[in-house]
């Protein structure tokens, strides 16, 4: 067929189709990159709207004379131009909805709404040591209160021998159309959240497992489940944080991950700047089912807790027990697949926010903590009943938690919450020289 005709069709097509269509062959490709489709769609998107009070003489004097000049530019000019404001007035409607401000958890108030906006997915990105590729689609999701949890799972799992890495990515569409449901067969743009190594994969912590599964924590968030008698992949599980996640899920690219802007330090002159005025929120929680929603205010350190690089924080202590925290209902985390589905007891999902003196989020995370089985608590007096600890550690602090579990009412009793904050990490937030 004449490329005059097939121009000519081409011209009728929506933007997407476009894209499409250039994917078909090198022809195709050349075809769809043409000037005078793009300025023509690009004019409808963004030419100004007419009003009644008021006309901007000079955008539309700039938009007539890039019609005319059209014929200077080269191939795919216009098309570059389309896509790069697209993104950008999605990225502007994101920040509008994210802009308000929780001030109890210091997060953004409308997340569900910014992720229905963006038609938001992830996927994960399974590579073998030769090179091949497999991109899963996330079969799964629960949103909880502070934290978003997604599952992968199928039949047709690559074999674990012969996987090198796995890639955590958001995937949006490039255009955005609110009046339909993203499909994933429309042209979609990657952001790399996180990069994990499989390769070694049964050589790290097993942090729970029943009889059909064995699970493994990957940092960030990740949990793995393996099958008990073949050793191949049951499910992937991430758990992401709300903080900061539309951005890491949408702003950066396939290969690099979203990099957070500087942050400036405010000044004080405090002697104990950054030491006091935290807020922690802290949930325990499986697939939705919540064992604990704690909210913590003033909490503050002294200068004599810094040790080791760390300075204490303690939430709950020992000493007090008109502190101490039951944790309700059932305990665990709920993994299922196309096939079964359980439940590991000595599991579960805590999400962390700490907040500082002026309510802004200063560590962050969502990640899966196992129960471990202990003599005695490490200080304090000496319960009737077993103990066991819960810990996370990562780059900017530690968590230890002790808990009581109670046989006559079968619940766990949080008996001591202590944080562990990096002083690098306060010198570096708060501008001081700890």
């Amino acid at each position: 067929m004449p490329s005059e005709i097939l121009l000519k069709i081409l011209f009728c097509l929506d933007p997407v189709t476009l894209l499409c269509m250039g994917c078909v062959n090198r022809r195709f490709y050349h075809l769809a990159n043409d000037n005078f489709i793009w300025i023509r769609i690009y004019a409808t998107a963004f030419s100004p709207k007419r009003s009644n009070w008021k006309v901007n003489s000079v955008e539309k004097t700039a938009v007539s004379m890039n019609l005319l000049s059209v014929g200077d530019k080269e191939a795919g000019y216009w098309k570059k131009e389309y896509i790069t404001k697209q993104i950008a007035s999605v990225k502007a409607a994101l920040a509008r909805v994210l802009k308000p401000v929780n001030p109890y958890t210091g997060l953004p108030v409308k997340t569900k709404e910014a992720l229905r906006i963006s038609g938001l997915g992830w996927v994960i990105i399974l590579k073998e040591k030769s090179g091949k590729e497999y991109t899963m689609e996330h079969v799964d999701l629960s949103i909880n209160d502070s934290s978003v949890t997604i599952v992968w799972y199928g039949k047709n799992w690559p074999s674990l021998a012969t996987l090198s890495t796995l890639d955590l990515c958001g995937v949006t569409p490039v255009f955005m159309d609110r009046s339909k449901t993203p499909t994933k067969n429309r042209p979609r743009w990657h952001s790399l959240i996180a990069k994990y190594d499989l390769s070694h994969l049964t050589e790290s912590t097993m942090i729970g497992c029943d009889r059909l599964i064995r699970i493994f924590c990957l940092n960030p968030g990740l949990v793995v489940g393996l099958w008990q008698r073949e050793e191949e992949l049951a499910f992937v599980m991430a758990n992401l944080h709300f903080h900061h996640l539309v951005e890491k899920s949408t702003l950066g690219s396939a290969a690099v991950p979203y990099e957070l802007p500087p942050h400036t330090p405010f000044l004080d002159d405090s002697p104990e700047y950054g030491l006091h005025g935290y807020q922690l929120h802290v949930d325990m929680h499986s697939w939705g089912v919540f064992c604990l929603c704690g909210t913590f205010d003033n909490l503050f350190t002294k200068k004599g807790y810094i040790e080791n690089e760390y300075v204490k924080l303690i939430v709950i202590s020992f000493k007090n027990s008109s502190e101490h925290l039951p944790l309700i209902g059932k305990v665990g985390l709920s993994w299922k697949t196309n096939i079964f589905d359980g439940y590991i007891k000595s599991c579960s999902i805590m999400d962390v926010t700490l907040l500082d003196e002026y309510g802004k989020p200063f560590w962050c995370f969502s990640s899966p903590v196992c129960f471990r089985s202990s003599p005695s608590p490490s200080d304090g007096p000496n319960f009737l009943g077993k103990t066991y600890y819960v810990d996370y550690i990562d780059s900017e602090g530690k968590v230890h938690v002790e808990l009581l579990w109670l046989q006559e009412t079968e619940e766990y009793l949080i008996v001591s919450l202590v944080l562990y904050l990096r002083i690098a990490k306060i010198n570096h937030w708060f501008g001081t020289k700890y």
